[in-house]
């Protein structure tokens, strides 16, 4: 039986794929992973379920109407064949959208679902409305950590979630874990809520 001292920190991470802050974030998670004892389990949020019902740009309303697709995929990937497969079909997905800069969500899909050796037709799900009440109950439990003013991702680390962080590029190695090492310590105290500045550079993939 583990200890105290030698028990896995938990991280729970909330994501959408459209999102390239929290594709950030995932990066960095990644590098956490290899430098320090942790327990990762991957969640499928959905900026278009945060985002109904609120007026917004017509832009923006677009890239949330088309991200239904993936996040259903996502969802239905972990209820018809595991837990498995959301971390690698994320990075699948992700990889094309992001640092691949595509925008062709039919086809990263079909990509990657492929890649990951799911069945193509998981594809079928980015239409339909079947896996929306799993797709939401997932949503909720992440968004019920922070709060409806917020986005993506969520982290929360032993059970104590914040949205963020928020970072570009991505720290690697002991740069990582020391931020990571920062995170722990502030979840460890009661009453904290909120740092804040405004960003002044985008996201940059390497």
């Amino acid at each position: 039986m583990q200890t105290a001292q030698t028990a896995q920190t938990v991280v729970d991470f909330w994501f959408d794929p459209a999102c390239p802050w929290a594709w950030m974030t995932s990066r960095w998670m990644d590098e956490v992973g290899a430098v320090r004892d942790v327990d990762v389990r991957w969640h499928v949020m959905s900026l278009s379920v945060l985002n109904e019902g609120r007026d917004l740009p017509a832009e923006y309303r677009a890239l949330m109407d088309d991200s239904w697709a993936a996040v259903r995929v996502l969802i239905a990937a972990q209820e018809l064949h595991g837990e498995k497969y959301v971390k690698p079909l994320y990075d699948a997905l992700g990889t094309r959208r992001h640092p691949g800069g595509r925008t062709d969500t039919a086809a990263i899909i079909a990509e990657s679902l492929d890649e990951v050796g799911l069945p193509a037709e998981l594809a079928a799900y980015g239409t339909s409305t079947e896996m929306d009440e799993r797709l939401r109950a997932s949503h909720h439990e992440g968004i019920s950590l922070v709060g409806e003013d917020v986005g993506t991702p969520v982290v929360a680390i032993d059970g104590v979630g914040f949205f963020g962080p928020v970072i570009t590029p991505a720290p690697k190695g002991e740069d990582a874990a020391r931020l990571f090492d920062g995170l722990v310590l502030v979840t460890g105290v009661p009453g904290f809520y909120e740092l804040k500045r405004t960003r002044t550079q985008g996201p940059v993939f390497d």
